[in-house]
């Protein structure tokens, strides 16, 4: 299964260190950030505009982010992102605190 992952629009990175880093995202509609997750750093997305869906396995969940909320993903829960509805959402992605890592997922062949 492919998922698009797209950069849409403008990615502004607005800190970047060792152990952290904060960017603004932009997605289209329907474009994804495709099911991954991290064992060290934490993903927090606070949605700025639009409606930012974040979908997690373990157990499944399905959250919504609307302009002002955020949700803060735990490290070893996969999860992805994507723009829901019929305009573009813009969110702050903050990575950390910690190495940066990523593990690609298949949800149809994951197990906790």
């Amino acid at each position: 299964m492919s998922e698009p992952y797209v950069r849409a629009g403008k990615v502004s990175w607005i800190a970047k260190g060792s152990d952290v880093g904060v960017q603004e995202r932009t997605l289209a509609p329907g474009q994804t950030i495709p099911w991954h997750y991290h064992t060290i750093i934490t993903d927090t997305a606070y949605c700025l505009d639009g409606t930012v869906q974040i979908e997690l396995l373990g157990p499944p969940e399905r959250v919504l982010l609307s302009s002002g909320e955020s949700f803060a993903i735990p490290t070893h829960r996969p999860h992805k992102l994507t723009s829901s509805g019929e305009r573009p959402c813009r969110f702050l992605l903050i990575q950390g605190v910690g190495e940066y890592d990523r593990h690609a997922v298949d949800p149809e062949h994951w197990k906790p």
